[in-house]
């Protein structure tokens, strides 16, 4: 028997039952008391996400329409911006900025390696003028399963008075960010990740320097407009027509999130990442990165020698009905990524690693049955149960 489709994929991710049965409410007047409270509840609950006190909006989107809104609201055209990019999302960040007049100078870094701080520390330390005007960076860069040391990046830039920029769609509360501590400027996330419901709702996050900014923004806008989103805000409301039952969803799944508490949900992500690693290790396949800065979100990893990973993909699909992420770009078929964000269990870690066992023999691989779920059961064992 198959069954239901099982998702381990970066995003989206499964969803909890909870969430789901408060998706299935009846509509509300999003103008409104009722809906009022809901957008009250979940701004402050994503901040406590964020560990902000700073201002979020929340905007009916994937993550890619609040990067744009993040670029139009504090890019203006002709702006030089520095982007660093470890992947395809790095990429698309500058991309984004480009198409809005930017002037983007892009460090790009090798696919499966994170961003080295002395680099962009150099690169800043040479810009005696003070000309760029914002530096773009990813937190957790999904193509390849890598994080970057935000925290690290941000002490880089020193005293320099260019905005910092972080698509953290993928890994707020997966790998660990402290806007305020840090002293982010920008932040965007977005719902379909570790925040457990369905795609549709983003989130940004900007400080009181980022506002100024704004403020003397040149870039034309109306759908994404900060100030119009601030206002509305005050009253209770979204400027347009926003998503309720998504609404609906996040406010119970930021229940679950502050129930578990953010240091244990940071704790399980790291637990999850180590227990897949150690597994695919004890399978004798290679992953795409190296320990020190591997995305406690998912896991890249690198088919065996001349078997294709989208044909183990493939293999899982039909054979188990489990969802796999292929790679993208130049690591198609190179690449298969697990996810493991969200709402995932050990159990469900367990089931994809004992069928990719079953994918790989069935694909030629030469392995010992069982050595990888026996290297995760032992990591859990001791971790967890000792």
């Amino acid at each position: 028997m198959i069954g239901d489709q099982f998702l381990l994929l970066p995003g989206p991710t499964p969803l909890p039952e909870r969430v789901v049965r408060a998706m299935s409410r009846q509509m509300v007047n999003h103008r409104g008391s009722e809906f009022k409270q809901i957008l009250i509840s979940v701004t402050e609950g994503i901040k406590k996400v964020y560990r902000t006190q700073n201002q979020v909006l929340i905007y009916p989107a994937s993550g890619t329409g609040a990067l744009e809104a993040a670029v139009v609201n504090f890019i203006s055209p002709g702006d030089k911006i520095l982007a660093i990019s470890i992947g395809v999302f790095g990429d698309r960040f500058a991309k984004i900025a480009g198409e809005f007049g930017a002037q983007v100078e892009k460090i790009d870094f090798p696919w499966g390696q994170c961003a080295d701080p002395q680099v962009i520390k150099d690169r800043i330390a040479q810009d005696k003028k003070n000309e760029i005007k914002a530096v773009l960076v990813t937190h957790n860069e999904t193509s390849t399963g890598v994080y970057n040391d935000i925290k690290a990046i941000r002490e880089a830039l020193g005293e320099h008075p260019a905005l910092i920029m972080v698509d953290a769609v993928s890994g707020l509360a997966t790998v660990d960010l402290k806007m305020d501590e840090w002293h982010l400027d920008v932040v965007v996330s977005g719902s379909q990740k570790a925040f457990m419901i369905p795609p549709g709702l983003s989130f940004l996050a900007f400080n009181e320097r980022a506002l100024k900014v704004h403020n003397k923004c040149k870039n034309p806008r109306y759908y994404w407009d900060v100030t119009s989103g601030l206002k509305y805000l005050e009253k209770g409301q979204n400027p347009y027509t926003p998503a309720i039952s998504l609404y609906f969803g996040l406010e119970e799944a930021l229940n679950m999130m502050l129930e578990e508490g953010l240091e244990r949900i940071l704790n399980r992500h790291r637990n999850y990442r180590d227990m897949v690693r150690e597994a695919v290790k004890a399978m004798g396949l290679e992953l795409l990165a190296p320990d020190h800065c591997a995305s406690c979100a998912l896991t890249s990893v690198r088919a065996p020698e001349g078997i294709g990973a989208n044909k183990i993909r493939q293999y899982i699909r039909e054979d188990f009905n489990i969802i796999l992420a292929g790679g993208q770009q130049t690591l198609d078929d190179v690449i298969f990524r697990i996810g493991h964000l969200g709402y995932v269990r050990e159990l469900d870690l367990f089931s994809v690693l004992a069928a990719l066992e079953l994918a790989l023999l069935k694909a030629g691989y030469q392995m010992e049955l069982g050595s990888g779920v026996k290297r995760a059961q032992e990591y859990l064992f001791n971790s967890y149960c000792k």
